[in-house]
């Protein structure tokens, strides 16, 4: 898969590999893996950062087919995945170097500390510095070693809604918020603080969360909780492209039924069809949010 081998150029590596030939599917999880990543050597359930790959047999051979990226109107949604690297210019530069192909160069416009790759379906893949970008000019070389998978970022129509959901029922913690009231928008980045707790600051000069992987970034565009009418594409509606954020936790029968009593809204309980070890669930934007039990805390699917 032309995929899985563009991720593999950004230094990640298949951690778990799913086939479902029943249904005519498999699932592909990239994940960073080095010595130096943060969750080297776990399980994929037990990870603070993995991409999922979904293939469905067929698409290859059909040159009609495409995806739908979630940037484009009016099926605007999900935005793009980040990683964040060491020297980002020299990063750059090597993906540059194999002939991917990029939809915003660290040169172009007003933002020059970030970059956005394409891969090859399309998506946007956000690129940002570990170090400050003065500090890493002239440096050519780069470790993919250290990249990290940063964050996803996903739209959402009212920022009160969608914070108080993601804190109150996921119980993510608010890490960082960048105001851009000149541009009209809002980032809010959202995450489990874990063993190492929330840095506020940065001792290199960066934003303090360069350095975390799994982080979700929720962008909010003034006024569109004022549009009655206004809606997020959530990328399984058609046509389709971005499926879902999942999370991972310590007892999947339990967090479930905190949420049924917590009045979610459900895509699939853990009852319905043949899948009974996944759940999902719908912010409040209609985005779905898988559910899996972390099988290293508690043993139940073997996957």
């Amino acid at each position: 898969m032309s995929l899985v081998k563009f991720y593999e150029h950004l230094g990640m590596k298949m951690i778990k590999k799913i086939e479902q030939p029943e249904a005519k599917f498999d699932l592909y999880f990239m994940g960073y893996d080095s010595p130096k990543a943060l969750s080297h050597g776990n399980g994929f359930s037990d990870r603070e950062g993995l991409i999922e790959l979904t293939h469905n047999y067929g698409t290859e051979n059909d040159p009609d087919y495409k995806v739908t990226t979630g940037n484009t109107e009016p099926y605007k949604g999900f935005g793009h995945t980040c990683i964040s690297v060491d020297n980002i210019q020299a990063a750059c530069q090597r993906i540059e170097d194999a002939g991917y192909k990029f939809q915003k160069k660290l040169t172009d416009g007003r933002m020059r500390s970030i970059a956005f790759v394409l891969d090859p379906d399309g998506y946007w893949v956000e690129v940002v510095g570990q170090n400050p970008v003065d500090k890493t000019e002239g440096i050519t070389t780069t470790d993919v070693g250290t990249y990290r998978m940063n964050h996803t970022m996903i739209r959402v129509k009212d920022h009160e809604k969608s914070l108080k959901f993601y804190q109150d029922v996921f119980g993510m913690t608010l890490f960082r918020t960048s105001e851009n009231a000149d541009a009209t928008f809002n980032l809010y980045f959202l995450g489990y603080p874990g063993e190492k707790g929330i840095s506020r600051t940065s001792a290199n000069g960066v934003n303090p969360t360069a350095e975390r992987e799994g982080l979700l970034e929720l962008t909010w565009n003034y006024g569109t909780e004022k549009d009655a009418n206004f809606t997020y594409h959530n990328g399984n509606d058609q046509p389709q492209g971005f499926g879902h954020i999942c999370v991972s936790v310590d007892d999947l029968d339990a967090a479930c039924k905190r949420f049924e009593d917590l009045g979610v809204n459900w895509k699939k309980r853990l009852t319905d069809g043949r899948m009974k070890n996944v759940a999902f669930v719908l912010d409040p934007d209609n985005y779905w949010i898988e559910v899996i039990q972390n099988e290293k805390l508690k043993n139940r699917a073997n996957w």
